[in-house]
């Protein structure tokens, strides 16, 4: 949630920022309305102050004897004319509010302006695509011709996008987990977290999730939940309405499934793994100091880097542009690997600062260098995501026989396991 008084001391910069991230917002609107409660605010204050200095006289003439009861009945006009005030702050302060969550977080002052996906940055690349001496296959055919993929069953199940891996598959995407968990736990610092799957609306607010991307959520009604599309919802949220008191950063690794609907997917590529309503994915979540939050997604990125190149996986690193940022997003990269199967850049992790504005949103503080509270910035980014990374796995590492070879830094939790041959 952007800071009120950030968007009166500087309308027009917030509008232009706004508009560099496709929103046209009512800042004028919004302006008038806090003003409004600001003036309302100022009267019923002022009838208060009146109605304790009346009522002290009152009192005084009261034990002296004096008949007070004309300005009783005044007082009791002033009372309802103060409730009155008062209920018109509350409407005014919910349609502020409203407002406010509606508006996305302001592009930072790096991002690069550009409408659309065009306008994102390459910022490096790592590794070569492999030369292969035959035609590389997409991944649901290696797959299901290995037994580890089956989607035909899996939409008999639940319907179309939901994955069902098999043996050597499932075995994969389980040893892909505890790899990522076990390198991000001990070599880059995260506490491993195991949340809830289902969310109150309360913490997909605090994220951002709602009310924009509601359409994209499974709900449950009977409960008032979410199932979650991101671990970011439950693990931001641990700290909603707290004050952190421990040193910050505070870094969080959290691997739970993930599901989407994905309501504005529509004409996307959806075949195979690429694009699916339910998946696992490991998070890393970081609340840190405002003015080191830069820094700390710079390392989030590479953290995330780490894991692609410890799989040997060519990848590249986009920035973001204003147009292409999420809802909540203050800055933002892409990470995408190379799927020579698929011919193509596949997003495995996007890794983002949100600074203040979920902080905001959540009531998550801690206590600055001064001792008073001041909003935590938010970071997140996916450690990686298991689709693309599976997708990325099976078609780079396919060899000419149909099988799969096992990235040697995976082997380990694969019981030395090889690669994945043909039945």
């Amino acid at each position: 949630m952007l800071d009120i008084r950030r968007i009166a001391e500087d309308s027009h910069g917030v509008e232009e920022a706004l508009r560099n991230k496709g929103v046209d917002a009512p800042v004028a609107e919004l302006l008038a309305l806090h003003e409004k409660r600001r003036q309302t605010v100022t009267e019923v204050e002022a009838k208060k102050n009146e109605r304790n200095v009346v009522s002290k006289e009152l009192g005084a003439r009261k034990r002296a004897g004096e008949d007070i009861s004309e300005q009783q009945y005044a007082m009791r006009e002033l009372a309802e004319h103060i409730r009155g005030l008062d209920q018109e702050v509350r409407d005014l302060e919910e349609r502020l509010y409203d407002q406010l969550l509606a508006l996305p977080n302001l592009p930072h002052a790096s991002v690069p302006v550009g409408a659309d996906a065009s306008g994102n940055r390459e910022v490096r690349a790592w590794g070569t695509p492999r030369a292969f001496p035959f035609a590389p296959k997409p991944h649901w055919e290696v797959g299901q011709r290995l037994g580890i993929l089956d989607f035909e069953r899996a939409a008999r199940l639940s319907g179309s996008g939901f994955p069902l891996l098999l043996g050597d598959g499932a075995r994969l995407q389980r040893a892909l987990i505890q790899f990522m968990l076990d390198l991000h736990t001990r070599e880059h610092g995260y506490l491993e977290v195991a949340p809830p799957y289902l969310a109150n609306p309360a913490a997909m607010t605090g994220t951002g999730q709602l009310p924009k991307l509601q359409e994209d959520m499974y709900q449950l009604p009977a409960d008032s939940l979410y199932l979650i599309p991101t671990a970011e919802v439950p693990v931001t949220n641990i700290y909603r309405e707290e004050i952190i008191e421990k040193p910050l950063p505070i870094r969080h690794v959290a691997h739970t499934p993930c599901f989407r609907r994905e309501a504005g997917a529509a004409g996307k590529e959806t075949r195979g793994l690429i694009r699916v309503h339910q998946f696992e994915k490991v998070e890393l979540v970081k609340f840190v100091e405002p003015d080191r939050s830069y820094e700390e997604l710079e390392s989030l990125v590479s953290d995330a880097e780490t894991v692609l190149q410890r799989l040997g996986l060519p990848y590249r690193v986009l920035e973001l542009c204003t147009g292409d940022l999420s809802f909540a997003a203050a800055k933002c990269y892409d990470i995408e690997l190379w799927a020579p199967g698929h011919d193509g850049w596949l997003e495995v992790s996007s890794c983002s600062n949100f600074e203040d504005f979920q902080a905001r949103r959540a009531g998550i503080r801690y206590r600055a260098a001064n001792g008073k509270p001041a909003f935590v910035h938010t970071l997140n980014g996916s450690g990686v995501a298991l689709p693309r990374l599976l997708v990325a796995i099976i078609e780079n590492y396919q060899e000419a026989d149909g099988s799969v070879v096992i990235p040697e830094a995976l082997r380990p939790w694969m019981q030395g396991q090889e690669r994945i041959a043909p039945a």
